[in-house]
């Protein structure tokens, strides 16, 4: 039993490691006017893997019910959110320069 302590103590102490890494990630959030003039939302900073930037991306898509796709450590969400993200990413730990 004593080895199912010790794991489990390991991975609460690795998981405390990555909220750290998460809050330590400065991200911006900026808007670009695309195709026949709509807007999108850039998010950049990350640094994560492929994986957890596609898991963030599909979180704030299902928050804000809109489009988006994941590419060179940043996510592009369709229309302009530059009101709602930051507060989005504070709650998961990040720290989003105004």
């Amino acid at each position: 039993m004593s080895n199912d302590d010790d794991l489990d103590d390991l991975l609460d102490e690795l998981d405390s490691q990555g909220d750290l890494e998460t809050s330590q990630q400065v991200l911006s959030i900026r808007t670009e006017s695309r195709r026949y003039d709509k807007p999108v939302t850039i998010i950049e900073g990350f640094d994560l893997s492929k994986s957890e930037l596609k898991s963030t991306a599909s979180e704030l898509k299902s928050s804000l019910g809109t489009g988006g796709t994941v590419g060179d450590n940043r996510i592009e969400l369709q229309g302009d959110h530059r009101d709602r993200v930051p507060d989005l990413l504070r709650e998961r730990g990040y720290d989003v320069r105004d």
